[in-house]
């Protein structure tokens, strides 16, 4: 006969529909959901910012500020043929007086009489596709030949963009962290619950030569399937509440609230790899449930031993 076999068992050492493992597929659940809707968040962000930083690079704008005995108009067009002829630039338009005064409504009200403000004109200059015209040397032709004209490439917007981005992705990150420790305290609570309610069972196991490992093993393998059936509730609410953003914002599209919503947050669509990032976030909680209670186990059993 073989020396020392491992014991067999017709039942599971730790009970899998217990009252503590519900409240643990419970918990998984809501943190998997947590982390989820964060890491949706964090592209939906990310991908909204790289747009906008996307489009506002292929763009400046050249604004001529009114003076005493210039001629503005004359001035306008003077600056959007500089434009026109500098290289690398695409498309050029030049705002009328109502228009440039039309933007300033939506902070100064409808209300107001501007004719006598020195209101500036707006000329919105478009980059071509694919080329990198030299900004600095059309801003010092521009400062030539149309003294009152500034040109403005949005840098300072775009920076301040990326640094939002950047935020907003370390704060994700930050909230990631903190539900996966919630999530192992979680376990290791629940682990040493389980192994305080079976320690006859584990006493007994000894007895008969069980190593540390085999009842670490069997602890790892309960809370894994714990922690996947709980990773799969939290993860799946989370795609599908992502895949019916997703819809209502196609409903609404061409609607000017739709519209105003794609501009600030895009399509609200995550795509393949938002949920590819949140399937894999379902086995990482899964793995951290496993492997936490693992860990749980062995430093409980050396203390006993």
């Amino acid at each position: 006969m073989p020396g020392n076999p491992m014991p067999r068992f017709e039942t599971p050492l730790v009970p899998r529909n217990s009252i503590s493992g519900r409240a643990l597929i419970a918990v998984v659940a809501i943190m998997t959901f947590l982390a989820s809707l964060t890491i949706g968040a964090v592209i939906l962000i990310a991908t909204a910012a790289s747009e906008w930083q996307s489009d506002v690079a292929r763009e400046v704008t050249i604004q001529v500020i009114p003076a005493p005995g210039r001629d503005l108009d004359a001035a306008v067009e003077k600056a959007a043929g500089a434009a026109r002829a500098f290289p690398g630039i695409g498309s050029v338009r030049a705002y009328s007086k109502e228009e440039s005064s039309k933007l300033l409504e939506p902070w100064l009200g409808n209300g107001l009489k501007l004719n006598e403000l020195p209101v500036p004109r707006l000329i919105v200059v478009k980059i071509a596709p694919g080329a990198a015209p030299d900004i600095p040397q059309l801003r010092r032709i521009l400062a030539e030949q149309v003294p009152g004209a500034t040109l403005d490439d949005h840098r300072g917007w775009i920076d301040r963009m990326r640094t939002m981005a950047g935020t907003a992705v370390a704060a994700g990150v930050a909230i990631l962290l903190l539900v996966i420790a919630a999530t192992m305290l979680s376990v290791t609570f629940a682990t040493r619950g389980a192994m305080a309610t079976n320690k006859p069972v584990i006493e007994v196991l000894h007895l008969v030569g069980a190593k540390n490992a085999f009842i670490a093993g069997r602890f790892q393998r309960h809370f894994l399937l714990l922690g996947l059936q709980g990773g799969a509730i939290g993860g799946g609410i989370a795609i599908a509440l992502f895949a019916l953003a997703g819809a209502v914002s196609g409903w609404f599209t061409g609607t000017a609230a739709g519209d105003q919503t794609a501009a600030l947050f895009g399509s609200f669509s995550i795509g393949i790899a938002g949920y590819i990032a949140v399937l894999g976030q379902v086995v990482l909680i899964a793995l951290v449930t496993a492997l936490t209670s693992r860990h749980t186990v062995n430093r409980t059993l050396d203390i006993i031993d």
